[in-house]
C-alpha cells in the first residue's frame, strides 16, 4: 500500500471536528453553570469584543489559507504565501477562533481552556499529518521543515507565488466551515440572557 493510500485525510479530518465539536459541548456546558465575575463589566465586554475580532481573523485567515492549499494538500509540499511563514497557517487561524469563540462567555478561563482544548487536537493531527507527509515527500518536505516553524509565524521567512490555481469548492467549504464559529455569538448571549432572567442556575463564577 503506498503512502497516499494508506492516508485518510478526511478521516483524519472528521475525527478532529469530531473531537473538537466534543470539546465544545464541554465548554458551553460549563459555561451553562457558569459565569465570569466580570458580569457586565468592560472587562466582561471587552473580552467579547475582542474574541469577536478574533473569530473574524480567524474565518478571513482561513479562507486565505485554502487558496493556497485547497486540493493540493496530499499532492504537494505548499511553501507559498502563508505556507512560506509558519506549516500549518490554517490551524495557527482556527486557534485564534477557538479562543475568540469561549471568549463569547465573558470568561478569560473558558476562552483559555477551548483554546488550549483546540491545541492539543491540532497537535495530535499535525502528527500524523507530519508522518505522512515525511514519508511522501521525504527530502523536499525535511527541508521545509528545518526553514519553516510548525506553528510560528516566521515573517522574515514570507514568500509568494506571482499566480495561483483556485479552486472555488476548497475555499468556499473552508468559509463555511469559518463562519460556523460566528454562532458563538448568539449561542453565548443567549445563556447570558438566561441567567438573567433566573432560567438557568449560576453554580460557578469564573474569571
Amino acid at each position: 500500500m503506498s503512502a497516499t493510500q494508506g492516508f485518510d485525510l478526511q478521516r483524519v479530518q472528521k475525527l478532529r471536528k469530531a473531537a473538537l465539536l466534543v470539546g465544545l459541548i464541554g465548554v458551553v456546558g460549563l459555561a451553562f453553570v457558569s459565569r465570569s465575575i466580570g458580569g457586565e463589566t468592560m472587562l466582561h465586554e471587552g473580552l467579547e469584543a475582542f474574541g469577536l475580532g478574533l473569530i473574524v481573523v480567524c474565518i478571513v485567515g482561513r479562507a486565505w489559507c485554502s487558496l493556497y492549499i485547497g486540493g493540493r494538500k496530499k499532492a504537494e509540499i505548499v511553501d507559498r504565501g502563508p505556507y512560506s511563514i509558519s506549516r500549518n497557517p490554517l490551524y495557527v487561524f482556527s486557534f485564534m477562533g477557538a479562543f475568540g469563540v469561549g471568549a463569547q462567555t465573558g470568561s478569560v478561563t473558558l476562552a483559555t481552556v477551548f483554546l488550549l482544548l483546540t491545541v492539543a487536537v491540532f497537535y495530535a493531527t499535525v502528527k500524523r499529518e507530519e508522518a505522512w507527509l515525511a514519508g511522501a515527500f521525504g527530502q523536499t518536505y525535511a527541508d521545509y521543515c528545518a526553514r519553516t516553524p510548525r506553528f510560528g509565524p516566521d515573517f522574515s521567512k514570507w514568500r509568494d507565488a506571482d499566480s495561483l490555481e483556485v479552486r472555488p469548492q476548497f475555499f468556499l467549504t473552508t468559509l463555511r466551515d469559518g463562519l460556523v464559529f460566528l454562532l458563538a455569538v448568539p449561542l453565548f448571549e443567549s445563556v447570558e440572557r438566561l441567567q438573567d432572567l433566573g432560567w438557568l442556575s449560576t453554580l460557578l463564577r469564573l474569571p
